[in-house]
């Protein structure tokens, strides 16, 4: 997309896309991307992208998600939403997981700024059984 070593900020003109977005105004969003020459006709060598977004309700609230539907036509695309938002949920759930994994195993050392230790000497109210006089 950019060359950051120039701070030059340009186009692929070999990599362009129209994109074209259609809705059941229920579940989701559906785009359609065509490839297209840098003159704009279709590309026909390059195949047509479609990417699907929705949101599901969680306890948290709402969960946008954005996601891959691999198809070769609208109607592939339309029958693919389903398991393709399904596959993309499971993955997020499974990264957040992954991320509570790794912030509940991680070390707390004193003094390293590692964060609030939750005893009523530091300005919590704490919750644990250590107190800090």
């Amino acid at each position: 997309m950019s060359n950051t070593e120039n701070n030059e900020i340009s186009m692929n003109a070999e990599d362009m896309y129209r994109e074209e977005t259609f809705t059941d105004n229920a579940v989701g969003t559906l785009r359609r991307l065509t490839p297209v020459t840098p003159n704009g006709e279709v590309d026909s060598t390059r195949p047509e992208q479609y990417i699907g977004s929705t949101q599901v309700m969680t306890n948290a609230g709402p969960l946008p998600l954005s996601f891959e539907i691999e198809a070769s036509s609208m109607p592939e695309a339309i029958a693919g939403f389903g398991e393709a938002a399904k596959q993309s949920f499971e993955k997020t759930m499974e990264e957040l997981r992954e991320m509570q994994r790794q912030q509940a195993s991680s070390i707390v050392v004193p003094g390293s700024g590692g964060g609030n230790m939750g005893g009523a000497g530091m300005g919590g109210t704490g919750s644990g059984n250590i107190r800090i006089p």
